[in-house]
This record gives structure tokens, C-alpha cells and sequence, in this order.
């Protein structure tokens, strides 16, 4: 499950602080919903040297998470807490309320997670694990998750961060969230690249969407279809389009001026999506493209090949 959906996917607002600011305390807060990951993403955290707390009942994360009541960790550990419908008081709005004092809190930056996924996704879930949907436990599985769905109505659109985890495997999700809450970065935000096909529709955690599909297809190639943009010859069969050069050349400008712009926003996260037919080619080879320059550039760059995990079974971690 590699990447994330950000808004802006998601890609959303974490305020970190600069080089030279005072030190605070990093709180995540998790959510979504059930099915969509969140035990997996927590998992993930831990690894990465966070604290984490699932299920804490929402009055008491302000107490947790707070550097100046003592009651957290240690200024400069990060802690992620984990809740959803089932935490005792869970509403939107007492969540809202306990992110709201930490904001206000001059010492704390938290963060919103939200985790999310395609109806049918979750209820194929349900269905292989033969668990019971926690808002409807003696009915259907679709049930629940609709119910579900209309109580977290609008808190994804406020969340810092989306990762929708339809196409994703446990391992994939795994790598999207080292990915985009690993320590260090130059720059202060991540950037995600994404290639896809439009078959199966751009991604929905896309902030930016490119379309490739003038470009020269190397599917007709008979020496270069079973290839993907990786391959050597396949890069340089579409960097012989006229239009490639003026094409990359302006987009990797663009970039360069968005990226300072959001990240003076307050974002800590932005996803460029780039498609093609069939996601195999042309957009593999401008995501790798577009990637290698963005950190020559000093951004931290995580790339996904959606169309390719499918056939390979494994995301590719960069």
C-alpha cells in the first residue's frame, strides 16, 4: 500500500517546525475508517520510533500528548495515537475539539491521519477476514461501513493527511507511511509521485494530475511492450518525442515554483500524479523522471508505480 493520499492528499498540513525553531512535541493523531488500515499504519509508526496508544478515549489525549503536562513523552519522540467510532467518546466533534488545544499549544504540532478506502475494498476485507463490522455487528458488512462513513463525514477533509489504501497491501501501506513520517527532510515537506493508468482512474489522493498520454507510446513497440518505464530503452524511445523536453522541462519548472509556495502554506505533503493509457510506460518513465530531479533538488521524494505493483505483487520503495 504505498502512498498516501494527501490532501492538500490529504497531502495535508502538518506545521513542522524549522531548523532553528524551538523543539516540539510531534502528536499524530489516527483515524478513519475501520478496515482501512489503521492498526497497520500505528504498526508502522512504532518502527519508525513513535509512541503509539490505539484506542485512547479522546478526553485524555490532550493530557498524553501535551509536552508541558509532563504526562507525554519527552519533547523530540514523536507520538501517534490511534482512534476511531469505537473509542470511548468518539464523536467528530470532541476530536476536533482535543486537536483544537494542542493547535492552540505553542510547544505541541499535531497532525490529523486519516485512513481511508473504497467501499467495496473494505467490505472484501470484512469478507476475508469474517470479521464483523463494528457499526453494524449483526447485519451487513456494507451496512456498517456506510453508517460508518456518514459519522466521520467531513473529518477527512480537514485531515493533514489521507492515504487511501484501496490498491494497497499491508506492506505497501507500511512503506507509504516511512515514507511520509520518516525523520529529515531538507525541505520540510515530502513529495509523492505517483504513476497510473487512466483505466482505472486517477488517483484520488492526487493533489496535482498530469496527463502523458500525448506522448509517444512505446506499446507499439513490439521489442518494448513488455517493458516498463524503467527500462532504458523505453526512457529513451519517449524522451525522442518533440514534445518531451519542453514538456518535462516545464513541468519540472512548475514544481520548482509550487513546492516552496505550498510548503510555506504549512504543507508537509503533496502528491503529483502522472497517467498514461496503461500505466505501464509513459508515466512510469516521467514519474522516474520528474523524481530523480526533485531530489537532486533536495526534496524528499517517494515514488509509486500503481499499475506496476499490481502486476509485480510488491511496491517499489525509493
Amino acid at each position: 500500500m504505498e502512498q498516501g493520499e494527501q490532501r492538500a492528499t490529504g497531502c495535508g498540513t502538518a506545521r513542522g517546525p524549522d531548523a532553528d525553531a524551538p523543539a516540539k512535541q510531534r502528536v499524530a493523531v489516527v483515524t478513519g475508517l475501520s478496515g482501512a488500515g489503521r492498526s497497520t499504519a500505528l504498526g508502522a509508526l512504532e518502527d519508525l520510533g513513535w509512541e503509539t496508544v490505539d484506542n485512547l478515549p479522546i478526553a485524555l489525549i490532550p493530557r498524553l500528548a501535551d509536552p508541558a503536562s509532563g504526562a507525554g513523552a519527552e519533547i523530540g519522540r514523536p507520538v501517534a495515537i490511534g482512534a476511531d467510532t469505537r473509542t470511548r467518546g468518539f464523536s467528530v466533534a470532541a476530536l476536533e475539539e482535543a486537536l483544537a488545544g494542542l493547535r492552540a499549544n505553542p510547544r505541541a504540532e499535531p497532525m490529523l491521519i486519516f485512513l481511508d478506502a473504497a467501499d467495496g475494498a473494505i467490505i472484501r476485507r470484512y469478507a476475508e477476514t469474517r470479521r464483523r463490522h463494528p457499526m453494524a455487528p449483526q447485519e451487513d458488512a456494507a451496512l456498517g461501513v456506510a453508517r460508518e462513513r456518514d459519522a466521520l463525514s467531513g473529518l477527512r477533509e480537514r485531515a493533514d493527511l489521507v492515504i487511501d489504501t484501496t490498491d494497497m497491501s499491508p506492506h505497501a501501506l507500511r512503506a507509504q507511511v516511512r515514507a511520509q513520517l520518516s525523520h529529515g527532510t531538507a525541505h520540510g515537506m515530502a513529495v509523492s509521485l505517483q504513476s497510473f493508468s487512466y483505466k482505472r482512474g486517477a488517483p484520488r489522493e492526487a493533489d496535482m494530475v498530469m496527463d502523458c498520454r500525448f506522448l509517444r507510446n512505446p506499446h507499439w513497440e513490439a521489442a518494448l511492450r513488455a517493458e516498463d518505464g524503467r527500462h532504458a530503452g523505453v526512457d529513451a524511445y519517449v524522451a525522442a518525442d518533440p514534445l518531451f523536453e519542453p514538456f518535462f522541462s516545464r513541468l519540472a519548472d512548475l514544481a520548482a515554483l509550487l513546492l516552496p509556495a505550498y510548503k510555506s502554506e504549512g504543507k508537509a505533503y503533496f502528491c503529483i500524479a502522472l497517467g498514461c493509457t496503461g500505466g505501464r510506460h509513459r508515466s512510469v518513465m516521467m514519474t522516474e523522471r520528474l523524481g530523480r530531479r526533485l531530489a537532486d533538488e533536495g526534496w524528499r521524494v517517494n515514488l509509486r508505480h500503481r499499475e506496476l505493483e499490481r502486476r509485480d505483487g510488491a511496491p517499489r520503495e525509493d
